[in-house]
């Protein structure tokens, strides 16, 4: 793929999970910090001109600046984060019919707790 386009399309990306980011401020249900950091990678890897305006962003600043220098998180965010994707995962679950489906959910949901639990510090 021509390095522009993909450039265009990590951009594009980035913008779109800027979005998605940007509605779980709003919306309590929707968490916020797991679509900022896709948002950050994507312009990390799409443009150094559009990630360095998307750090000096006060959403970024807000939400994800500190989680990133500091690898850590507030028990109230890390059980907001995992409660409400545990759902997901579980609702998604219960809907698909396919055993492997099924089984590779439930390896996500043990290993997204293992990593919040043991890879990600807690701050008071």
């Amino acid at each position: 793929m021509n390095r522009r386009i993909r450039n265009f399309l990590y951009i594009i990306l980035g913008f779109i999970f800027l979005a998605i980011g940007s509605v779980g401020v709003l919306l309590p249900v929707l968490p916020t910090t797991p679509f900022l950091l896709l948002a950050s990678f994507f312009f990390t890897k799409g443009s150094h001109r559009f990630n360095t305006w998307f750090k000096s962003t006060k959403l970024y600043k807000n939400h994800l600046e500190d989680f990133l220098r500091t690898r850590s998180m507030e028990l109230k965010t890390k059980i907001k984060l995992l409660s409400i994707s545990s759902c997901v995962l579980l609702i998604s679950g219960f809907l698909v019919k396919v055993m492997a489906v099924r089984i590779f959910i439930g390896f996500v949901i043990v290993y997204k707790y293992y990593y919040f639990i043991y890879k990600i510090k807690t701050i008071k």
